[in-house]
């Protein structure tokens, strides 16, 4: 096979699998010289196309042995680059690997991949669309089941796959609106009588673009993990309430107030869930410039986070550090230290009691937080849009072709063309089939090597 241009005019090679030992190493190789070069390193010809053959990798500088080891050939354009693949199974030792790595580099019209390389080159020659492209590195990137799941509903097309067809569907009404342009007034209402049938699946169109936006923000925190800020008054129990959840000493806990001063991330899953809780600085003022600033950032971070986990002293004014937080957003009320106050001492509405000492009450503050999680994440069934380039391009999309039904029969036509024009192409970029340019090199850097 031959090459294209720029970045596939030549045959690169990577790790396909993760630094360290381990049973199994693969070596992956695409493009032209890709089986000459399996063939330089056995000595041998190339095995039947995807069978695995077990041969003797050698350098090809000085014959030396390098590792035994299975030798798979898959020629393109059927292969996962739509190049010509050859993987180099070999044991996973860092020595090994490090050696074939070497025998590679020194072989003519090879050189390493750059990061996302390989799902770069599926993606030019058509093997898979932008969206998939994206939902290799969140399977890579993946932490939780649920996110997972929705990184390989993408993968399957769930979501590039709508985008196409609606665009096709956008295509086919533009050319029926430029035929009434070009020749409506000689032949009589032609795009009018034609387009008629088509108003109606462009609204159904426009309603299911408007869903997807609607479920955007919740594909997004799934993608990214909900970001939950552990907020209150000093002492009041935040880190060790974060210890609990997270099952480890990540926080210290002191009985000084104000022992916390900048914002502690902890990344952990809920049933399924990626959820990063942020253990903050006490709300109070201070003379210390010091906790000053811890008291700024928790504030910060606490306006920006998904859900703010606010925890009050079972002794305290619940309903005076509600007013104290302030702010937009949804607040989970958690009242500590339970144990310090008479049995029966009423808690606000929709306040959850717990005690850290004890850990009473952590397990039914877990289930509190998963549903809030699922509420605000979903379950990754949807497939949809999960990156904030996603919602851009829908939103023109449906701002286009709200235009458009909306001037239907008020406006030029020639106005109206325009604007399924600019749906069209605002889907195509969601794809990547048409102005990705631009980002393309944003997208792929985010890749591990080998893929």
């Amino acid at each position: 096979m031959s090459g294209g241009a720029g970045l596939q005019a030549r045959t690169i090679f990577a790790p396909a699998t993760a630094p360290g030992r381990a049973g199994v190493g693969i070596v992956r190789l695409s493009g032209p010289e890709a089986g000459s070069t399996a063939s330089l390193l056995t000595g041998r010809p190339l095995p039947p196309p995807r069978s695995a053959a077990l041969r003797l990798f050698s350098d090809p500088r000085d014959g030396e042995p390098l590792d035994r080891g299975l030798l798979l050939w898959m020629p393109g354009p059927a292969t996962v680059t739509g190049e010509d693949v050859v993987e180099l199974h070999h044991h996973g030792g860092r020595a090994v690997r490090a050696g074939l790595l070497a025998a590679l580099a020194a072989v003519p019209g090879l050189r390493p991949a750059e990061p996302g390389e390989f799902t770069r080159r599926a993606f030019l020659n058509g093997r898979l669309d932008l969206t998939a492209a994206e939902a290799v590195a969140d399977l890579v990137d993946a932490d939780t089941r649920l996110q997972a799941r929705q990184a390989l509903r993408q993968l399957d097309g769930a979501f590039g796959q709508r985008c196409a067809v609606w665009r096709e569907c956008l295509a086919a009404a533009l050319a029926l609106a430029e035929a009434e342009i070009d020749f409506g007034a000689e032949e009589g209402d032609v795009g009018e009588s034609l387009l008629a049938p088509r108003l109606a699946e462009l609204r159904g169109m426009a309603a299911g673009i408007a869903a997807l936006l609607e479920e955007a923000p919740r594909g997004a925190r799934l993608r990214e993990g909900l970001c939950v800020a552990v907020v209150g008054a000093p002492n009041a129990g935040k880190s060790s309430l974060v210890n609990l959840l997270a099952r480890r000493e990540v926080a210290i806990v002191t009985e000084i107030a104000g022992t916390t001063r900048d914002v502690i991330e902890v990344e952990l899953e809920l049933d399924g869930l990626p959820v990063t809780l942020l253990d903050t600085a006490g709300l109070r003022e201070s003379a210390d410039p010091i906790e000053r600033e811890g008291v700024a950032r928790a504030r910060r971070r606490a306006a920006e986070a998904d859900l703010r986990l606010l925890v009050v002293d079972a002794r305290e004014d619940a309903a005076a550090a509600l007013e104290e937080l302030g702010g937009d957003g949804e607040v989970l009320l958690v009242v500590n230290k339970r144990d310090l106050v008479p049995e029966g001492t009423p808690l606000p509405p929709g306040a959850l009691a717990i005690s850290c000492l004890g850990a009473q009450g952590i397990g039914r503050l877990e289930e509190r937080l998963a549903g809030a999680a699922r509420r605000l994440m979903g379950t990754g069934e949807g497939g949809g849009a999960t990156r904030e380039r996603h919602r851009l391009a829908l939103a023109e999309a449906w701002g286009a072709l709200d235009r458009f039904l909306a001037g239907h029969g008020r406006i030029e036509l020639a106005l109206a063309a325009e604007e399924l024009r600019l749906a069209a192409r605002a889907l195509g970029r969601i794809t990547g089939a048409v102005g990705v340019e631009e980002v393309l090199d944003r997208i792929f850097a985010g890749f591990c090597i080998g893929k």
